[in-house]
């Protein structure tokens, strides 16, 4: 048996955290029975379905930054729920970002440390195959800490900054340049 029988229940473990990330997302209809949404109005043309239109309710705005900032905070076997989080950073302030994204860079630290300590203990001659699944963890750590310290380090001089004001603005430019190109 290759990688003999320890290889089973390593693959064993890795598929069950790959399943984690492969549940269904609800549907407009269970996230309103869940009054995160509500419906803003519906419309109707001839030649199409009726359309409905939803907005976020406050309790919705509540759940989304709770989820937010579990996302920003937490690593998990997460693709591609971390690079979504980022995407959504901009519903938070700059100030408030900086913060979160700490809590995330001391529980990547610690994860990098029960890694590390897997290295140390593991048998002398131990064959480098047994352990490459952990050494490409730590090969990801090592990257989304420089990122990560990167990104809290542009947060703290205010290089990486952004308001509702500039993003507004942004949106108009956007809007004219599309305009006019259309």
């Amino acid at each position: 048996m290759p990688g003999g029988p320890h290889h089973r229940v390593g693959t064993d473990r890795r598929q069950r955290r790959l399943a984690v990330g492969r549940q269904p997302q609800p549907g407009p209809h269970t996230v309103r029975r869940g009054g995160l949404i509500a419906v803003r109005q519906t419309e109707r043309d001839q030649q199409y379905p009726e359309r409905t239109v939803y907005e976020v309710t406050d309790e919705g705005r509540a759940v989304t930054r709770e989820w937010l900032e579990q996302m920003l905070s937490a690593p998990k076997a997460e693709f591609p729920l971390f690079p979504a989080a980022l995407s959504n950073m901009l519903m938070l302030n700059p100030d408030e970002v900086a913060p979160i994204l700490e809590q995330r860079a001391v529980r990547l630290a610690a994860q990098r440390a029960d890694l590390e300590r897997g290295f140390t203990e593991a048998p002398t001659g131990l064959p480098r195959i047994t352990l490459i699944e952990n050494e490409y963890l730590l090969a990801v750590l090592d990257a989304e800490q420089r990122w990560l310290q990167g990104v809290i380090s542009d947060l703290r001089d205010g290089s990486l900054t952004w308001s509702p004001e500039m993003l507004a603005t942004f949106q108009e430019a956007a809007s004219g340049d599309a305009a006019r190109d259309g």
